[in-house]
């Protein structure tokens, strides 16, 4: 482990060169491009409006995502109906599915502990 230190060290300076070097060249490049996303006047109103207008934009697709829920739940009910002609695979991707869900599950709950595995910081 320790052989590898130098050549890691040897990348990072690299990089740090060439970061410093092109860094901001690049920078100038990405705002050039997104220009027309930026607020010329970035005033504490206009950033509220936005928020808001944020907000407001979410909270009004929520009907839509409630209607979406509702098809998909009555896919599975017709799905859970007729599961003697469930085929392997589409069983198999459930599975998949709840344990991924589970694993996401996991990984919020070490997140919520401050990234330990044991448990919370006291």
């Amino acid at each position: 482990m320790a052989s590898k230190l130098p050549i890691v060290k040897a990348k990072a300076v690299e990089a740090s060169k060439f970061l410093t070097k092109n860094g901001c060249a690049y920078y100038k490049q990405m705002l050039e491009q997104n220009k027309q996303y930026i607020q010329e006047t970035p005033t504490v109103e206009k950033c509220q409006h936005l928020a808001k207008q944020v907000f407001y934009t979410r909270l009004a697709s929520i009907p839509g995502r409630y209607q979406a829920f509702w098809k998909e739940l009555d896919d599975v009910k017709n799905l859970w109906k007729h599961r003697q002609e469930l085929k392997i695979e589409d069983a198999g991707i459930a599975a998949l599915f709840g344990l991924e869900c589970f694993a996401w599950f996991c990984a919020g709950e070490i997140v919520g502990q401050g990234f330990t595995i044991t448990g919370y910081y006291v």
